[in-house]
């Protein structure tokens, strides 16, 4: 009974040093969302407003989300008390593996910054694109994205796509 009431009485105190810091933490993450939310919104008419090009207008949202959400996790695990410095030694660590694990997905990264950078096709043209055909909607950090001719969404990874055949049936170059 005595081992019993000395895990209640650690417990407690547990729940009392750490119950803020979490509730913070998770006030933070919602509130920060929804701000990022906000941002990325007023930043997307901005860009529209000083007439960007669709697509870099889509992929520059798409990177300031990322990093902003990226900026909240970091400040949410401060206030958990958890030290940055260490967090970032363990990414640092990790960093080998997950770069190795992701070699795909940063092989469609940097083609999507080769398709904004060189502009093979923007949103709006008709394509034919590693044997499909169809119209850009969109152009994203990772993928593309068509409208087929059947209306079916067709998605895209950017990295084959940038050493592939890209057929733009409405670009105009000579």
């Amino acid at each position: 009974m005595e081992k019993l009431s000395k895990y209640s009485d650690q417990l407690t105190s547990m729940l009392i040093e750490y119950a803020p810091k979490f509730l913070t933490a998770i006030v933070i993450l919602i509130v920060g969302l929804w701000l990022i939310k906000k941002i990325v919104v007023l930043a997307r008419k901005n860009f529209e407003k000083r007439k960007f090009d669709n697509s870099l207008t889509s992929f520059l949202s798409s990177i300031i989300s990322l990093g902003l959400k990226i900026l909240l996790i970091i400040t949410a695990t401060e206030m958990l008390g958890i030290h940055i410095t260490s967090v970032i030694a363990l990414l640092g660590a990790a960093g080998l593996a997950i770069g190795l694990a992701l070699q795909g997905s940063l092989a469609n990264f940097a083609g999507g910054v080769l398709i904004l950078m060189f502009k093979p096709y923007k949103v709006g043209d008709k394509v034919d694109i590693m044997a499909q055909k169809g119209v850009v909607t969109d152009i994203q950090i990772f993928h593309t994205f068509l409208k087929g001719e059947d209306e079916k969404t067709i998605i895209i990874p950017n990295g084959p796509l940038m050493n592939g055949v890209i057929i733009n049936e409405s670009a105009k170059h000579l």
